[in-house]
């Protein structure tokens, strides 16, 4: 471990050490969410789309249910930044009017061809475009922006027969694990209201686990879907990248790297609707994940880590989270007859590393700094900072911190960071070539469960379990646990990952819809 890493890793356990008894000591808020009495809201998202098409349902219920839903909660969460809920209402008007006349005439399938996902509602992250909404993501300078045209996974989407109610909350230009900026405030776990539901998709996480959205379209640079999902309690899909175009995100960059680092992919509180969605945000390319080819549980081989290092810059990853990951593995092996498989991944120890080394050689990366009066001009970091202390800055805290990993690429020498690309370049190969086409890993998504509100500074380094799976360009999906050995906290969920190789995520998706059989999945927060 590079010496700069390790002193800053060090630094932050240390900070988390000496603010812990602080979190402990604020007061927490008491509230809980208004319980979720309409059965509906607990479907699954292939469950309602069959009951719309069967007519057990129309759309209009359906949307008007979540909306209400949505009203509901929101007020806690200050999950939503722009809704069409009139819009939706009467498009689902239409889709049931349609409905109707093709039933009448015969003409059901003609209606139906190419749309599994007919009337249902759904939720989109600010960042991925959904038009005539916002899509300022969170920052100052582009409030009132709002998108001229769908995204190509919303887009993919609405073609499927889909209805989007809102887009939701992000940190700054997505850069960040707390779903907070200055243009738009700070969003809460479902679970603890004073918890965070991290980031970025961090607004989606939070309607979702509370039942006010059946789906969600989202994205996932490094961890943005996964981490969410995992303070959550949710499946969230961050699948190979190029398989689902990132075409209308905010932002881009012109580095042709970048979309294999920045993955469109799917969240959602029922493992058996991964598969569909990623299909449909697919489109023409979802036949390269073969993902209606059958997968046999007992022929599956398990790897499992419960931590990438001992380090002291790492910070632990909490007992919870490992017996989670140890009872996946035996159960996989138990009740379901994979085999256990030991080899473990070493060069994950060096995660920070790759992944700062990898991601900062883009070019066109944000700058945080910039003057927009002065674009040639950089502003003072450190006056920045001081003014942000002072209720007073431009950049939100996280923007900022953004900035100074821009600058100082955590002190790794320019002279290794190649050294870095080409070991992350062999662990993918190493990870690829013993996953093969049967194996997966079970690994952590975070270090802990969901923190306090303005940890996630002290917290950062838990990322070092999400980040790197984007520079290697391998699928994960995050899977909900129930911990079975009395969690310190019963309030906030537990999760893991599972990760497979390069266009195997029917893997992932199989696993973790065995494990949501084996260990309950999602649940209502309290």
């Amino acid at each position: 471990m590079e010496v700069g890493v390790w002193l800053v890793g060090v630094m932050l356990r240390l900070l988390d050490l000496v603010l812990t008894p602080l979190y402990w000591l604020r007061p927490r808020d008491p509230r809980r969410l208004p319980p979720l009495d309409n059965p509906l809201l607990l479907r699954s998202a292939k469950d309602l789309a069959k009951s719309i098409r069967t007519g057990e349902l129309t759309s209009e219920q359906v949307v008007e249910a979540f909306i209400e839903r949505v009203k509901e909660v929101n007020p806690y969460l200050n999950a939503v930044v722009d809704e069409r809920y009139g819009e939706a209402l009467e498009e689902a008007r239409v889709l049931d009017q349609r409905l109707q006349e093709a039933r009448s005439t015969g003409k059901m399938d003609e209606l139906l061809q190419n749309k599994p996902l007919y009337g249902l509602p759904f939720t989109v992250k600010a960042s991925c475009s959904l038009a005539g909404l916002s899509n300022a993501v969170g920052c100052l300078e582009r409030a009132g922006s709002r998108a001229a045209c769908d995204g190509h996974a919303v887009r993919a989407v609405r073609a499927a027969g889909a209805v989007p109610l809102l887009v939701t909350n992000t940190p700054e230009l997505c850069l960040g694990w707390e779903s907070t900026n200055l243009l738009h405030g700070t969003t809460n776990n479902p679970y603890r209201l004073d918890c965070t539901p991290g980031g970025s998709s961090g607004g989606e996480g939070a309607l979702l686990a509370s039942g006010a959205s059946i789906f969600s379209v989202s994205s996932d640079i490094a961890g943005s879907i996964r981490v969410p999902a995992a303070f959550c309690g949710l499946f969230g899909h961050k699948p190979t990248p190029g398989i689902i175009p990132i075409e209308g995100h905010i932002p881009t960059l012109t580095d042709e790297q970048y979309p294999k680092f920045l993955t469109v992919g799917p969240m959602c509180r029922h493992a058996d609707d991964l598969v569909l969605l990623t299909g449909v945000m697919a489109g023409d390319k979802a036949h390269l994940l073969k993902l209606d080819e059958p997968v046999d549980i007992s022929k599956i081989r398990v790897h499992y880590m419960t931590e990438a290092s001992n380090s002291l810059a790492f910070i632990p990853v909490e007992r919870d989270i490992k017996d989670a990951i140890v009872d996946a593995a035996r159960y996989l092996q138990r009740d379901c007859g994979a085999t256990i498989s030991e080899k473990k991944f070493k060069a994950l120890e060096d995660s920070v590393e790759m992944s700062i080394s990898v991601f900062f050689s883009m070019k066109d990366m944000p700058n945080l700094l910039q003057d927009p009066a002065n674009p040639k001009r950089d502003k003072s970091l450190v006056v920045e900072l001081i003014k942000s202390i002072l209720g007073c800055a431009s950049r939100s805290l996280q923007g900022l911190g953004f900035a100074l990993i821009t600058r100082t690429r955590l002190f790794i020498p320019a002279a290794r960071r190649t050294h870095y690309q080409l070991q992350a370049h062999a662990l993918k190969e190493e990870i690829t070539s013993t996953l093969g086409s049967d194996g997966v890993l079970l690994y952590p998504a975070h270090c802990g469960v969901a923190h306090r509100h303005g940890r996630v500074f002290a917290r950062a380094g838990g990322v070092a379990y999400s980040m790197p799976l984007n520079v290697l360009g391998l699928p994960a999906v995050v899977v909900p646990l129930a911990n079975t050995r009395a969690p310190r906290d019963t309030s906030l969920p537990v999760a893991l990952q599972v990760i497979a190789g390069p266009y195997q995520d029917r893997l992932c998706l199989a696993v973790a819809k065995q494990l949501e059989v084996g260990f309950g999945g999602w649940r209502p927060p309290p």
